[in-house]
């Protein structure tokens, strides 16, 4: 991935709607916040955590200033996907976290919409956010592993048209008593789904292309998870994204990557690629992240299951010789 620095996307605005207290912590105009992907551990010998002092882990990131922590949607070990993820069901992991911290944003990325009701997804997320203080973002996805959908008896090639059903119905559950049709069910009657959440709606962020094309994704969603790649392909990705925005009349919204990083010992070491990521100094590290801000990306959530140093003392360097260059 190079460092080069790119041309810049199109300006972004003096602030971004404020949906909810993790939101406007997390996502801020022209910078960049650093969060965490779970499980914060090495495992790059498997596709199965230890999961060992895990929740000792996410207070640590808290406790030393990184933004947001982000589980995953990984309802089966799929042999081809290689990754279990944090093991734990999404929502009853965020109910945990909810109650074992006290500021850091907690991140869904993904939560594939066709493979859950989306009554469901939304009553959870609406309850973790509610007990968390407002601290949830969801991001939502189409899913891209066939084989967990012949497990729940459930179509894998309309699944982008279910995700914009699920979309649509989760939006409308946010309002007071509800009565829409949909392919998911038809509330009526004044029914009405509680808790809601902290800011009136959930942030929905959308995630790579969900099955959907680009004039959907230009109104649709509080923002947008995207794959990593060079700082040069993100700009002009982000860019056009932020002009179809613009032209379909609609307020900009904050984009946000992953990242798997091997930290290596010597600052100066350069950057080389590993798997959707780098193995570098932190030094080199910093200036690819700059180049990304630069690029117009907002948050940047750190994966280290291919780390090759200790987790807690990796998490210590990174608070201090990295993360005071992206504070205000």
């Amino acid at each position: 991935m190079s460092v080069a620095r790119p041309t810049r996307a199109p300006a972004e605005p003096s602030a971004f709607d404020r949906i909810n207290r993790g939101y406007a912590s997390v996502f801020q105009p022209e910078r960049l916040t650093l969060g965490l992907v779970v499980p914060i551990e090495r495992y790059a010998q498997g596709p199965v955590p230890t999961m060992a002092d895990h929740l000792e882990r996410v207070r640590l990131a808290e406790a030393l200033g990184f933004a947001a922590v982000w589980l995953r949607d990984v309802p089966f070990n799929v042999p081809s996907f290689g990754d279990a993820g944090q093991l734990f069901d999404p929502f009853v992991y965020l109910g945990l976290l909810a109650g074992a911290t006290e500021s850091i944003a907690l991140g869904v990325a993904s939560v594939v919409l066709p493979l859950r009701h989306p009554a469901h997804v939304a009553k959870a997320a609406a309850s973790a956010d509610v007990l968390s203080g407002g601290r949830v973002l969801l991001g939502v996805a189409s899913g891209d592993r066939p084989e967990e959908y012949p497990a729940l008896n459930l179509p894998y090639n309309d699944r982008g048209e279910r995700f914009r059903d699920s979309f649509e119905y989760i939006r409308q559950m946010g309002d007071a008593r509800a009565a829409f049709q949909s392919a998911h069910g038809s509330p009526g009657g004044g029914l009405d789904m509680l808790p809601k959440p902290s800011g009136g709606k959930l942030p929905l962020l959308l995630t790579g292309g969900s099955q959907q094309g680009p004039e959907w994704h230009a109104r649709h969603g509080d923002g947008w998870m995207i794959y990593p790649r060079s700082a040069s392909a993100q700009a002009r990705i982000v860019g056009d994204w932020r002009r179809r925005r613009l032209e379909a009349g609609r307020a900009q919204k904050p984009a946000m990557q992953p990242l798997y990083v091997d930290l290596l010992e010597d600052p100066d070491a350069p950057p080389s690629p590993i798997h959707l990521g780098l193995r570098v100094g932190v030094k080199g590290l910093q200036r690819y992240l700059e180049s990304l801000r630069h690029a117009g990306l907002n948050h940047v959530a750190l994966n280290l299951r291919f780390n090759a140093a200790e987790i807690p003392p990796t998490l210590e360097r990174l608070s201090r010789e990295l993360l005071p260059a992206f504070h205000d």
